[in-house]
């Protein structure tokens, strides 16, 4: 127990030494930093070429779509409440509600979710890890940009939004391409995998950048623990609930549980930037997120191994 608790452990701190890098950049240079510029090259550039990446890594079966379907399942039981919660909760409070629909149930599924399901199962938990991601992928750019763009927008511009974000484009084509059978030369190959590497490095590079401009004293940190509350807490128990309800793999049940307790994930930063949504009231939320997750991963692997024997 103890060997895989650090293990995880050093899967997180190892992809979060670009946070660093970002946190320093912005400190040392400043007003010179334009986050702005970089948030529109992930979301607009590099995002679609890793989506498109992660969606023709394997042929999707129906084999694996058994783990996004519990996955889904357990996402939208707790939206139903977070739903009925923000209306006391956040009442005038418009923006803050707007943050907590879009991001409570948003996990780092890919750059943090894949390497730990690696570290705790194995190279056999990739293909499940990979589309639970994809599920992920697919909720954010539909009800978090719906979210973040309705305090703005109207039910049909807020559609609109949503189209106009390239990663919904790139997703789509992904799955055509994909069903249809096409692979991709090796030189693609290559193009592609930088590409999709560039994305997640500029992802947490933008998460410290936004870090460095959060001010403790006047953080909302009624916004973050509430957050947090749901993520961290709720969201686990029901999942766990959920997961209990199917006969499936063992390993496949531990990799939908640790998938719906990774903290939240920083593609919440570059939406709440776009849609000038309070970022840095989004970032300190995934920070204090990012802090509860470590101080309840052991708990978390303690679950995995008593519910899943693993």
């Amino acid at each position: 127990m103890k060997g895989r608790f650090i293990e995880a452990l050093i899967s997180v701190s190892t992809i979060y030494l670009f946070i660093i890098i970002g946190f320093t950049f912005k400190k040392v240079f400043k007003e010179q930093v334009n986050d702005r510029t970089l948030v529109l090259l992930s979301l607009y550039f590099l995002s679609p070429i890793l989506l498109f990446w992660g969606l023709t890594r394997a042929p999707i079966t129906m084999e694996f779509l058994t783990a996004p379907l519990i996955y889904y399942i357990a996402i939208f039981i707790c939206l139903f409440f977070v739903y009925l919660y923000s209306l006391k909760a956040f009442k005038k409070q418009y923006q803050d509600k707007s943050i907590f629909l879009a991001t409570s149930l948003v996990g780092n599924t890919g750059n943090l979710g894949i390497p730990l399901g690696i570290a705790l199962f194995g190279i056999q938990s990739v293909p499940y890890t990979s589309i639970i991601n994809i599920a992920n992928v697919f909720y954010i750019y539909i009800f978090s940009v719906y979210f973040f763009a309705g305090d703005k927008f109207n039910f049909k511009d807020s559609i609109k939004e949503i189209l106009k974000i390239p990663a919904i484009h790139a997703s789509i084509l992904a799955l055509v391409y994909n069903y249809n059978g096409f692979t991709m030369n090796d030189d693609f190959e290559k193009l592609f995998t930088m590409g999709a590497y560039a994305a997640i490095v500029i992802q947490l590079v933008i998460f410290g950048i936004f870090i460095a401009q959060v001010k403790v004293r006047t953080a909302n940190w009624k916004l973050a623990f509430n957050i947090s509350l749901f993520k961290h807490i709720i969201l686990p128990l029901v999942g766990l609930f959920v997961i209990l309800q199917f006969e499936i793999d063992p390993m496949i049940a531990a990799v939908i549980f640790l998938e719906l307790t990774v903290p939240l994930a920083v593609n919440n930063i570059n939406l709440a930037s776009l849609y000038n949504c309070k970022p840095i009231d989004t970032t300190f939320s995934v920070l204090v997120g990012s802090g509860i997750f470590v101080l309840l991963m052991y708990f978390y692997i303690m679950i995995i191994q008593h519910f899943f024997g693993l």
